[in-house]
């Protein structure tokens, strides 16, 4: 085989391999000893998906947003009081 169509598999495969890696998803895995607890966060301090509108870390709109999370020890997500009622481990409606 000659050095330009050496080069040119090459070129291929590292291309092949960023496509494969921009595409693959991003894991939302929670950390040890921790969960995620909806509608307990204030505006701009949630830590992740915070659903339609918003993309990530920071991006809730308001207090209290249902469909924002924060990660809380496990065990005390339901424990934890909000003017909207407990914190929820599933997203909840808010006013």
């Amino acid at each position: 085989m000659n050095k330009s169509a050496t080069s040119a598999l090459v070129l291929a495969g590292a291309m092949s391999a960023a496509l494969t890696l921009a595409t693959a998803p991003v894991s939302a895995a929670t950390p040890s000893g921790m969960e995620k607890c909806y509608g307990i966060s204030l505006a701009g301090a949630n830590d992740c998906a915070a659903g339609p509108g918003t993309s990530c870390a920071g991006t809730s709109t308001i207090d209290y947003q249902g469909n924002a999370w924060k990660l809380v020890p496990a065990g005390t997500c339901t424990t934890i009081d909000t003017p909207h009622g407990k914190g929820s481990l599933a997203e909840v409606e808010r006013p």
